[in-house]
């Protein structure tokens, strides 16, 4: 017998389905080719599991709820845990083709998000998805995420802060796209990416079989292990202290009350930068 629990998780993935197809076709209409976490996140998860379409997933569309009931509208609203935002304005930039391969894939890189929030210092894997750190070397190298905003926040069914889109819409993506990377990392055990994980939104279509390698700038944090198919390019690892900048944000919700939407917290990336030692 089916229980309650498992109908209202059913229920919750269909919903969620439903608003990818929809946002897939408005995205179609309008040609818009970075559309989840290169524009936003898309998971799928096969088999009723979790579908996302976030640039991590969509950025100003519902996240997946998948797996989780959705949570009752809130009656008060969290207190923004994060201070005021440095002076600035986020650039406009786009370029024509991705950039040529710099990276040396021995080497060791970190790529810091100086938040509002407070640090998150992210481990890179150059060695298993070198294309993609060194989208991310050259795109941070001109100020790309400076001043963005980290758009969506997902607290049913998949747990993560989704950044990367200087539009801060959930479409925004560097002109160009990436191919998908480093999917058989052994830490993606069970169709599971593991709290600290660090990965890249798509437009993946995981029923269609569409959209691989569609890689932009957008990606996704994860604060607590969620149940996604390694489809999304792990490319990172969140520092201790940086975990727990994530968990501030986290801790202070969504505003739809329904599990995916805007955080609450104001996560601005003042500055965000990536080193090589």
């Amino acid at each position: 017998m089916v229980s309650q629990d498992q109908r209202r998780r059913q229920l919750a993935r269909e919903k969620f389905l439903r608003q990818q197809q929809r946002r897939e076709g408005a995205r179609r209409r309008a040609h818009t080719r970075n559309a989840v976490i290169g524009a936003a996140l898309a998971v799928v998860v096969a088999g009723g599991a979790a579908s996302y379409a976030a640039g991590a997933f969509d950025a100003d569309k519902k996240k997946d709820t998948a797996g989780s009931e959705p949570s009752a509208s809130p009656t008060t609203k969290a207190p923004d845990p994060c201070e005021k935002a440095a002076p600035g304005e986020v650039k406009k930039l786009s370029y024509k083709k991705e950039p040529a391969l710099t990276v040396d894939k021995s080497a060791s890189y970190t790529m810091k998000l100086g938040t509002t929030c407070g640090d998150i210092d992210i481990a890179l894997n150059a060695k298993d998805a070198p294309r993609t750190v060194n989208s991310f070397d050259f795109l941070l190298g001109k100020g790309y995420l400076d001043h963005t905003k980290c758009h969506r926040l997902t607290t049913a069914g998949i747990f993560v802060l989704q950044c990367g889109d200087p539009e801060g819409s959930g479409m925004g993506g560097p002109g160009y796209t990436i191919p998908d990377e480093n999917l058989k990392d052994s830490r993606l055990k069970g169709n599971v990416y593991p709290a600290g994980t660090v990965a890249m939104a798509n437009q993946y279509n995981g029923q269609t079989k569409e959209g691989r390698d569609t890689g932009g700038s957008q990606f996704f944090l994860v604060y607590q292990d969620s149940q996604l198919p390694p489809d999304y390019t792990p490319f990172g690892t969140i520092s201790d202290s940086g975990m727990k900048v994530l968990k501030k944000i986290a801790d202070a919700g969504e505003n739809t009350g329904q599990g995916d939407g805007g955080p609450n917290a104001t996560v601005v990336i003042d500055k965000a930068t990536v080193t090589k030692s």
